[in-house]
């Protein structure tokens, strides 16, 4: 994770060792570097780029030379020979952490490795855990042990050991792009770069859609665990405002997660509460949940979407069911590609500006949305419920 103009510790003294070579040899190869200061091909070119550009050394094909005597800066400069971005990036190491490895975040790996193989890069991926209350192990193993070039990574934000992570990540010098996180670190609080996707809009979207097809009352049910979950309230919230529509006489509820015994009790309510208030359409986030709470609309003998209208956020497996729903599906291969490109203009571009990419999700539309019925959902017999 760097910041324009700053290094941690393990870089200025490699940087420092690396100069201290030069004093001693006057020019070095590359491959020299590599194997004495024990870093990877890409590290070291970083690191010449870093002191070429403070005037304190000249890069020359294949290595890196001092100054001479006499020899300015500027005409240093004007010698330097470097290396194409491709050749600087060839044999570059990402190291990418995320917290499941069979729901989401598959897609976000494929296409970070996508780009990686574009570029010559390689990515080292691991899995972490919703659960984890501290990722550092897992980052040192690849810092320390793998020697990656750069993180692309989604760590538990919410985790008492989440800050001191991240100023860790800092110290190290490694640039660091966080996947569906924002955070910023140092005393000056720093952003750390990023690459997210605009979850809000991707709310709104389902919510103008519902609209767009007669509805009136739209809720909102979310999963207790998922750090989605603030993001995608905001654009629900904001979308139903904007229409003039009373989110609080609707239904807003956030349900135990799959492995809780309230679960059921829970989906049971919403569709109670839904009853109770005329909602004809939900935004269910994430898919497991629109899933089940379409199983418990058939339980209780409500049509989908003729009773009531469901849009699930994520569209994992939204188009596998029966009925097909209507889903919104968030940029994951994109989100996977954008933080291998933001790593690799880091590593060619060490002191340019911290950067933060928001991608827009998109809106896939199927059967499990329809016009409301005139009349309101049908209410039960109390037989159901005993």
């Amino acid at each position: 994770m760097t910041t324009p103009n700053a290094r941690g510790p393990l870089q200025v003294a490699r940087q420092q060792q690396l100069l201290e070579a030069l004093q001693r040899d006057g020019s070095l190869r590359v491959s020299d570097l590599t194997e004495a200061l024990g870093a990877a091909a890409v590290t070291i070119r970083r690191d010449i780029a870093q002191l070429a550009a403070e005037g304190l050394v000249r890069r020359v094909h294949g290595g890196v030379a001092l100054i001479g005597p006499g020899e300015t800066a500027d005409a240093a400069a004007a010698d330097d020979i470097a290396p194409s971005p491709l050749e600087t990036l060839r044999g570059c190491t990402i190291g990418m952490l995320v917290p499941s490895l069979d729901y989401y975040w598959p897609d976000v790996a494929r296409g970070a490795e996508e780009l990686a193989r574009e570029l010559e890069m390689r990515v080292v991926l691991r899995g972490s855990s919703y659960e984890t209350e501290d990722d550092r192990p897992q980052l040192t193993r690849l810092v320390e042990q793998m020697g990656v070039d750069g993180l692309a990574i989604a760590p538990r934000m919410d985790a008492p050991t989440a800050r001191r992570t991240l100023e860790w990540l800092a110290s190290t010098g490694i640039p660091v792009v966080l996947l569906e996180r924002t955070a910023t670190a140092g005393p000056h609080h720093a952003v750390v770069e990023s690459v997210v996707t605009d979850h809000a809009l991707g709310a709104e979207m389902a919510v103008r859609h519902l609209l767009s097809l007669g509805h009136r009352k739209v809720g909102l049910v979310l999963d207790e665990h998922s750090p989605t979950r603030p993001h995608v309230r905001r654009g629900w919230l904001e979308a139903v405002t904007d229409h003039g529509i009373d989110g609080s006489d609707t239904v807003d509820v956030v349900i135990p997660g799959a492995r809780s015994p309230l679960r059921d009790k829970a989906l049971d309510e919403v569709l109670d509460r839904c009853l109770a208030t005329g909602t004809t359409a939900l935004l269910v986030h994430a898919d497991a949940e629109a899933v089940a709470l379409v199983q418990h609309c058939e339980e209780r003998h409500l049509s989908v979407p003729g009773d009531l209208s469901i849009v699930a956020y994520d569209d994992e497996i939204a188009g596998l069911f029966s009925p097909p729903l209507t889903a919104v599906r968030p940029p994951r291969r994109s989100i996977g590609r954008a933080a291998v490109r933001m790593l690799a203009d880091r590593l060619l571009e060490p002191n340019r500006p911290a950067h933060r990419v928001v991608i827009s999700p998109s809106l896939r539309v199927r059967e499990s949305t329809a016009p409301p019925r005139l009349a309101t959902l049908p209410r039960q017999s109390d037989d159901r419920r005993r």
